[in-house]
Parts: C-alpha cells; sequence; structure tokens
C-alpha cells in the first residue's frame, strides 16, 4: 500500500481540525470510581455512546498517534509537510 503527499496532508489537516489536546481516556471502574467514562481534551471532553473501552482508548490515542505516525512517514519520504 502507497500514500501519496496530498493524502497524508489530508490526513494531518483532519487532526488538527479536532480538539485541542493531549486527549486522555478515562474508563469508569479503571481510572475513576464515578461518573461515566469519557476522553478528556483541552475543551469540552468527549463522551461516546456504543463504544467498548478498547474503541475508547484507541480514539484518545489516535489525536497524539496520528500525527506522530505521519511525521515518521514524511521523513521516510523526504517530504516537508
Amino acid at each position: 500500500m502507497n500514500i501519496t503527499k496530498t493524502e497524508l496532508q489530508e490526513i494531518l489537516l483532519r487532526c488538527q481540525a479536532t480538539t485541542s489536546g493531549p486527549w486522555k481516556s478515562y474508563v469508569e471502574g479503571r481510572d475513576h470510581t464515578s461518573g461515566s467514562s469519557f476522553i478528556q481534551t483541552a475543551g469540552n471532553d468527549i463522551e461516546l455512546t456504543g463504544a467498548s473501552i478498547n474503541d475508547q482508548d484507541f480514539i484518545a490515542s489516535a489525536k497524539q498517534d496520528i500525527p506522530r505516525l505521519i511525521s515518521v512517514i514524511a521523513n521516510l519520504k523526504g517530504w516537508v509537510l
């Protein structure tokens, strides 16, 4: 599978358009004892319906992981984004 510079830039722009980070997943019973599970952001917290704990952890981590992965890919390709 290959990716173009334009596709990589579009992914980065979508990530940058989200609420500021870092994002952290808080799961009731694992990370705190009352309230609901949520993703903490620099803005409003995100509460998901129908997501598993793994889904929530993945979504929260993606905010930090995607820019790192994009940076590695861009460096390997010799691209400046």
